[in-house]
Formats: C-alpha cells, sequence, structure tokens
C-alpha cells in the first residue's frame, strides 16, 4: 500500500516520513471524514509540540514514528470500517493493531498504539502509560479541548490550522459518535465518553446516569448520612412532598423534586434554570421561615408527562400571604419517581 505519491503536508509539518507512516495517513484519508484526517494529523503535531516542551527528544526519549501512528489512526473507529460493537474508542485500537499487524509491526509496538488509541479518552489512566500513550493523549486534549494550548509555541495552532482546517471538529466528531451509538447502544454503556455524549441526545432519563443505575440496582442503597426519602410515587404526591420538605427545611429533600435542567419561578419576576440556581433559591425559601399550602385544582397526564395546577398560598416572605395558581411540568424519572420540569406559580 506504501506510496511515493507526494504528501505536502509531510514535508510542511515536518511528519516522520516513512512507508508505514504514509500507509496509514493514507488509509485514514480513505476511510473518515477530513475532519477526523485533520484532526488526527493535528493531534501529532501538539503532542510532538508537548513532548520537546518537556525536553524529550524523538528517537532517543519517545518512539516518533508509534507516537504519530497512535495519533492518526486514534479515531479510526468512528470509520465504516471501524464500527464494531465495542466503543468507538476500543473498536478504534482493534482495528489500528490489525493494520499494523498486517504490515508486520512487532507485537510490543502495536500494544502500545493500542493502549495509545483505547484510553485516549480516559483522563488520569493515559497519562500513567508509556510515553507514546501519554504524549498521544497530550496532543488530542489539546486539538479537541484546548488543554494546555497555552505550552504550544507562538503561531503553531495558526500555521497547522491554516494547512488542517478544524471544520467544526469537536462538533462534527460528537456527531459521528453519537450516530454510531443511536444505532448500536451498546457501544455507549452509561459511564463511558460514548455514553455521556449519547444521554445529551437523547429524552432526559432515556439513558441513566451514575445516581439512577445505584437507584435501580435494587440494593436500596442510601445516601449515607442523609434523612431517608419519599419519592413521589405519583404527580400528587409531588406538591405534598414539597410541602413537607418546605416545613422541615430539607433542602436535599426539595431537590429530589427537580430535574437537573428544570425551570422554578419560586417568586414573581425569579425565573431559575438547572440545579445550582434552584438550590440556591429553594434555600433562601427556607431561611426565610416560607411555609406553603398546596391545594390540587386540576391534572392532565399522559404517558410519563403530567400537567398539574394547584392553588398556592405563600407566606413568611412578606406580611401578606401570596396566593397563586401554579402550572406544574412532571416526569417520571427512571426510578419510577416523579420530578419538576417545569414549577411555574405565576405563569399567565
Amino acid at each position: 500500500m506504501t506510496t511515493d505519491a507526494p504528501l505536502p503536508v509531510f514535508e510542511q509539518l515536518r511528519l516522520p516520513d516513512t512507508g508505514l507512516t504514509r500507509d496509514a495517513y493514507t488509509y485514514v484519508a480513505r476511510a473518515t471524514p477530513d475532519f477526523v484526517l485533520h484532526h488526527s494529523v493535528r493531534s501529532y503535531v501538539f503532542a510532538r509540540a508537548h513532548a520537546r516542551n518537556q525536553g524529550l527528544n524523538a528517537g532517543t526519549d519517545y518512539d516518533d514514528e508509534l507516537l504519530f501512528l497512535s495519533c492518526v489512526l486514534h479515531d479510526i473507529g468512528v470509520s465504516e470500517e471501524g464500527n464494531g460493537d465495542q466503543r468507538f474508542e476500543v473498536d478504534g485500537a482493534d482495528t489500528a493493531a490489525a493494520f499494523l499487524r498486517e504490515r508486520g509491526v512487532e507485537e510490543r509496538r502495536i500494544a502500545i498504539a493500542w493502549d495509545a488509541i483505547a484510553l485516549h479518552t480516559s483522563e488520569g489512566i493515559a497519562g500513567r502509560k508509556g510515553r507514546e500513550v501519554a504524549l498521544a493523549q497530550a496532543g488530542i486534549g489539546t486539538d479537541i479541548l484546548g488543554i494546555r494550548r497555552e505550552d504550544l509555541p507562538p503561531d503553531l495552532a495558526n500555521e497547522v490550522h491554516a494547512l488542517l482546517p478544524r471544520m467544526d471538529l469537536a462538533y462534527a466528531l460528537s456527531d459521528a459518535i453519537v450516530t454510531q451509538a443511536k444505532a448500536k447502544p451498546h457501544k455507549a454503556s452509561p459511564m463511558t465518553f460514548p455514553g455521556a455524549l449519547l444521554r445529551h441526545h437523547l429524552p432526559y432519563g432515556a439513558h441513566p446516569d451514575w445516581y439512577e443505575l445505584v437507584a435501580a440496582a435494587g440494593w436500596g442503597d442510601k445516601p449515607v448520612g442523609g434523612p431517608a426519602r419519599r419519592r413521589a410515587e405519583t404527580p400528587e404526591q409531588v406538591g405534598s412532598l414539597f410541602m413537607e420538605y418546605l416545613e422541615a427545611g430539607d433542602l436535599e429533600g426539595l431537590m429530589s423534586l427537580y430535574e437537573p435542567n428544570a425551570h422554578f419561578v419560586p417568586t414573581p419576576g425569579t425565573h431559575l434554570v438547572g440545579t445550582a440556581s434552584i438550590r440556591k433559591g429553594l434555600q433562601q425559601l427556607i431561611d426565610t421561615g416560607a411555609r406553603l399550602k398546596l391545594e390540587l385544582r386540576d391534572i392532565r397526564r399522559v404517558d410519563d408527562l403530567a400537567l398539574v395546577s394547584n392553588t398556592a398560598t405563600l407566606t413568611g416572605i412578606g406580611p401578606e400571604p401570596v396566593i397563586s395558581t401554579t402550572t406544574e411540568v412532571l416526569r417520571r424519572q427512571p426510578d419510577g419517581g416523579w420530578a419538576h420540569v417545569v414549577d411555574d406559580p405565576f405563569f399567565i
């Protein structure tokens, strides 16, 4: 497969120019979109820069050809040829190993490339392996997330981007991983990087997070040191638990009644979105000694969604009670309980 045809990028970026590196470059260029090829080569250039910054010399302190191979092949798992039944990093490592084995690369070097590719999304692990593995992850991390980009020589990033445009890499690559995972969900188990990406592209609760897996394990484990809390088994119970937890000053109990990206309007004109801001808003209600009385007006339930309206009487935040009609959207959670998606007592 080795070609003697001109590959200007090798000269322009001073890439290690051997028959094996040319084969790998040509293979990735054929098998993957340009954004993957460009990213893979940039990752090597940034990895090499990090090596120099650490005082490491190619050929003596690390295997430069192997570093290039590890970087240029590291995303072959998102190609059609590399799309097997494992997470894309492992599929890619197996595909790259087969490619190298066909070309007579010794098994010791193949094992290093396999580690570099399989572990390139494993923060805290790749860095503890051999130098080629650690350098490959460093270069890949720089190109994807800008990690340690401040350590690069001046103008290096501009030079390499001029030759190898980004083409919205981070989003394009994420989309490629998610496309595979949607077709083969077993490639993206919840505790993996592909699983974390897939979770953002599925309805809430369709792909569990760590605590949802714990809740579904069947062992009945509870938070250490925290009070045992009841979950809202029905949409109607959300309101009664809210009143109970507010009176008890139980912030974590109140938070259990909201999804992570929920919307909450605790007082007129105050619109809170997400866990951090909702937590602050609920703490303020607790600190003021607020009390709430909810009386169910109506409810509409469709499968795992419910639209609830209560008559709410809030006291303790001013000289006079605040009376309103709530608009609440609730959703059944993976553990079977119900929680707020939207909680707005002042929606008109």
